[in-house]
C-alpha cells in the first residue's frame, strides 16, 4: 500500500516522496525527523492507528494531513473525527482496507496532496467553538467547554440597486461547501437556533456514505435536526437537509410545499456530484422564497456560476467566508469574485449573519 501511494507521485513535478512509515508511531517520528510539508495517512494502522497519530502530530509537529479511509460505516465516522483533530481533507478507499486498486483514486489523491502544500497549519489547528444541545450542554459544560466568543456586529456593504430585503416572506438557506468544509459546517450549524423559520439545504463534497455520517455528526450537537437528504423529503423549517454523496440536490413543488428530488441522471458538474452550482442552479426557478446562499471554504469555484442565476431569480442574500478562516479559499473566492456577494466574514460568524436575515 506504501509503495503504491508513493508511485502516485514517481512522475509528479511539484511533490517529491520524502519517506514512508509502518505504523503511526514510526510516523511521528519520521515526520519530525523529516519535516515534511504534506503527510498522507490511513486511518487503520498497527500499533498507534491513524487518529491517535493525528492528534499527536497536530499537538508536536503540527503538518497538513490527507487521510486515506475505508468507506465502512466505522471508517466514515473515523474520518469525521480526523476532520476534526485537524486533518485537512480525506481520499475514500476504493475496496476497504487493503485497496489494491487504489490507481482508481491517484488522480484525487495527487490534486488533494498538491492543495495541502498550500494549506496553513495555524487553520487547522484553530478550535472549535461549538455550542451543544440543550439536552447534552450541562455534561458538555463540565468538561470546562470553552465559553463562546461574543459575537461582533458585522458590518453591511450595500450592493446597489440591491432589492429591498422582506423579513416576514418564506425563506430557505443553502449553503455550499468543500475541503475544510466539516469543520466549517460544525462551527455554523451548531450555532442555527432551533426555531430557525427556514429550511436548510447543504451541499458538501463527499463520497457517498459519508454524508451520513456528517449529517448524525451535525445532528447531535446541533439545536436544529440534521439529515442525510431523502428522495421525496417535505421541506420543513428548522431541519438540515445534506445532500448525499453521488447525488445532486434538486426541490420541486408539492402542493404549497418543496419535496426533495435526488439527481443520479444528471451528470457531476466540474467533477462534483453533488453540486453547488446545481443546488443554486435548481432552487432558483423556486420564486416563492426568498434565498440566503452561503459559501464556504473549498478548492475550486463550485458555487460562483449557480450564485449568479440566483441573484437573477429574485431576492436573496449571498455571504462568503473570509479568506482568514478558510482551510482553502477557493470557493469563497470564486463567489466574491462576481461582486454578488452581500458579506464576507470568518466561519464563526455566519450563523449570526444568516440569522440577521431571518427576523
Amino acid at each position: 500500500m506504501r509503495k503504491l501511494v508513493g508511485d502516485f507521485f514517481n512522475d509528479n513535478l511539484t511533490i517529491e516522496v520524502v519517506g514512508t512509515a509502518r505504523n503511526g508511531k514510526d510516523a511521528i517520528e519520521k515526520i519530525q525527523q523529516l519535516q515534511p510539508n504534506v503527510v498522507t495517512m490511513d486511518v487503520e494502522m498497527p500499533e498507534m492507528n491513524g487518529l491517535e497519530a493525528l492528534r499527536e502530530i497536530m499537538n508536536k509537529c503540527p503538518v497538513p494531513v490527507v487521510m486515506l479511509s475505508s468507506t465502512t460505516k466505522q471508517g466514515t465516522e473515523n474520518t469525521l473525527t480526523a476532520m476534526e483533530y485537524g486533518a485537512v481533507d480525506f481520499v475514500a478507499k476504493t475496496s476497504g482496507t487493503i485497496s489494491l486498486d487504489l490507481h482508481k483514486i491517484k488522480e484525487e489523491l495527487v490534486q488533494k496532496v498538491e492543495a495541502a502544500a498550500n494549506i496553513s497549519v495555524t487553520k487547522l489547528k484553530r478550535p472549535l467553538e461549538t455550542t451543544y444541545k440543550r439536552d447534552t450542554f450541562k455534561v458538555e459544560k463540565s468538561f470546562n467547554t470553552p465559553p463562546i466568543k461574543k459575537q461582533q456586529p458585522v458590518t453591511v456593504t450595500p450592493i446597489p440597486n440591491k432589492k429591498e430585503w422582506n423579513k416576514v416572506s418564506k425563506k430557505i438557506i443553502l449553503i455550499g461547501t468543500s475541503t475544510g468544509g466539516p469543520r466549517a459546517l460544525q462551527e455554523v450549524i451548531t450555532k442555527i437556533p432551533e426555531n430557525v423559520h427556514a429550511p436548510i439545504l447543504i451541499v458538501q463534497h463527499m463520497p457517498a456514505g459519508f454524508t451520513k455520517s456528517l449529517a448524525n455528526r451535525l445532528n447531535q450537537l446541533s439545536n436544529i435536526h440534521v439529515k442525510e437528504a431523502e428522495q421525496g423529503d417535505i421541506l420543513k423549517e428548522g431541519v438540515a437537509y445534506i445532500a448525499p454523496g453521488g447525488y445532486h440536490l434538486k426541490l420541486r413543488k408539492i402542493g404549497t410545499s418543496y419535496g426533495i428530488v435526488l439527481d443520479q441522471t444528471e451528470p457531476p458538474r466540474s467533477g462534483h456530484r453533488p453540486s453547488v452550482d446545481v443546488m443554486f442552479e435548481d432552487v432558483s426557478n423556486c420564486h416563492d422564497m426568498d434565498k440566503i446562499a452561503v459559501i464556504m471554504t473549498g478548492m475550486g469555484q463550485d458555487g460562483a456560476s449557480g450564485l449568479k442565476a440566483l441573484k437573477k431569480s429574485g431576492n436573496v442574500r449571498a455571504i462568503a467566508e473570509s479568506a482568514d478562516t478558510c482551510i482553502v479559499y477557493g470557493m469563497p473566492k470564486a463567489a466574491v469574485e462576481t461582486q454578488l456577494v452581500d458579506e464576507v466574514v470568518d466561519v464563526d460568524e455566519i450563523a449570526q449573519t444568516i440569522m440577521k436575515y431571518m427576523y
